[in-house]
């Protein structure tokens, strides 16, 4: 019995949205073994290690930290307040809005967020190890795909 599925591809492998999909996903288990002996999930660690690359002199809000890392609002503030119990952030008041609260890595969350990153990058250098000289093209066109299709926070 053969499919009845109507595509304009001959093979699976021929479609583009198929295949990232199936690389988002490999990539994707690959990451969390990465982190595993962190204990942080990958949204965890990419709203840490974002919030700890920002400049520790501006006063950064959780509006700033998911329009940064590209993250839904509501589901940032909830992994912040799981970052908040386990030490790696902190909350202080806003210099300007007392509505406001900033963050700020704690000690602590720098230390494992790059530990963590170290991780994180060996696991994509050997990841993507296959594509070769192809990988910086290839970022290139992940790069682009992301600037056509950004949506405003």
């Amino acid at each position: 019995m053969t499919g009845a599925l109507d595509t304009a591809y001959p093979d699976p492998q021929a479609s583009t949205g198929l295949m990232l999909w199936r690389v988002t996903n490999s990539w994707q288990r690959t990451i969390r073994a990465a982190l595993a002996p962190f204990d942080l999930t990958h949204v965890q660690f990419v709203l840490l290690a974002v919030l700890t690359s920002m400049d520790r002199g501006a006063s950064i809000t959780q509006r700033d930290l998911a329009a940064r890392a590209a993250t839904d609002p509501m589901m940032t503030s909830q992994v912040l307040r799981t970052l908040e119990s386990k030490g790696l952030i902190e909350r202080l008041a806003h210099p300007t809005d007392g509505r406001a609260r900033t963050l700020a890595p704690t000690p602590a969350g720098i230390n494992l967020v790059n530990r963590a990153n170290a991780a994180v990058e060996h696991a994509d250098r050997a990841y993507f190890a296959a594509l070769g000289d192809d990988a910086r093209g290839f970022t290139r066109s992940l790069a682009t795909l992301d600037a056509e299709n950004v949506e405003p926070m």
